[in-house]
């Protein structure tokens, strides 16, 4: 008797699994489920393409198989690598210009100053502003005839006007300046809200501390703020790999292939030489390169790892 008593308690005692805690799960599940159609199939789908020699305008099903024949012609393409190139050059030099830029913007405005909404207000009209518009903007005012770019530098300096978009170093120059002129801002609103979020007490702390400025913003803010740094850092790294409206309208990737970067070139190898199989391939280390950078950049300054940052 005494042991099914016993027996009966531990059975009342026993937790029940609690429904509730599935209900995040719900909430999400659409989000999830439209990710993975609109990410996941198309990459599947681009991996399965890169084994077919398919161009447009003829059925799937006359596609001929060619298996690894498209990756290895892409392995010893030399345009493929000379687009890679100009896509690191153009990454490394619009993101660190870019962060640089938009960090210290924000520790300008970060205050509440006379103006300052305005002055916020102005740096994010360029984010706006769609990519195509972007791009016919600044072809227009590089034009080497009646750019504004060659009148200005004419009037306020007395520089000879300048062929920007048919030379290759200073058409490189021209889209590198054009993407900053685009993206600084979208670091100046990450960072800006980061800084307004930091904890007034522990700003109030290292000023007791004797600590000036400079020291504030390298030991105190920007530690602090360090994960919203990386992950803007990782956005704009993303974003870089797939630019291709801004570029494809102010130079085509001329002169020559100065300006092609990875995306475009991949875009020319689809639709203007109908290798649809060939640029699936190419697509494909596109998007290897994008994620070994980015579990680099994750593994080497994981946001995540100190609770202590905002």
């Amino acid at each position: 008797m005494a042991e099914s008593s016993a027996s009966r308690v531990n059975v009342i005692e026993q937790p029940r699994f609690d429904t509730r805690v599935l209900t995040p799960y719900f909430f999400i599940l659409p989000a999830v489920l439209v990710m993975m159609a609109g990410l996941l199939y198309p990459v599947i789908d681009a991996f399965y393409l890169s084994f077919f020699d398919w161009k447009i305008g003829t059925p799937f099903s006359k596609a001929e198989h060619v298996g690894l024949d498209n990756y290895a012609r892409m392995l010893g393409d030399p345009d493929v690598w000379e687009s890679l190139w100009v896509t690191f050059r153009f990454g490394f030099w619009t993101i660190s210009i870019e962060m640089i830029l938009g960090v210290a913007l924000a520790l300008m405005l970060e205050k509440p100053i006379r103006g300052a909404s305005v002055f916020r207000t102005i740096f994010i009209l360029p984010l706006m502003v769609s990519p195509v518009v972007v791009g016919l903007i600044w072809r227009y005012l590089f034009d080497a005839r009646v750019g504004w770019v060659n009148y200005y530098l004419g009037q306020w300096f007395g520089i000879e006007p300048q062929v920007w978009l048919g030379d290759a170093d200073l058409a490189f120059f021209a889209i590198v300046f054009t993407d900053i002129w685009q993206w600084t801002p979208f670091i100046f609103i990450i960072v800006i809200a980061g800084l307004q979020a930091l904890p007034s007490e522990v700003l109030e702390a290292s000023r007791i501390d004797g600590a000036n400025w400079w020291q504030q913003i390298f030991l105190v803010k920007l530690p602090m703020i360090r994960s919203i740094l990386v992950i803007a850092l990782l956005m704009r790294l993303i974003d870089v790999f797939r630019a291709l409206e801004v570029m494809y309208i102010m130079t085509g990737g001329g002169p020559g292939r100065a300006t092609e970067l990875l995306s475009l070139h991949i875009y020319n190898r689809a639709f203007d030489a109908q290798l649809l199989g060939y640029a699936s391939a190419i697509s494909v280390l596109l998007i290897v390169i994008v994620f070994l950078l980015s579990l680099g950049i994750l593994l080497l300054s994981n946001p995540m790892k100190d609770k202590s940052d905002v």
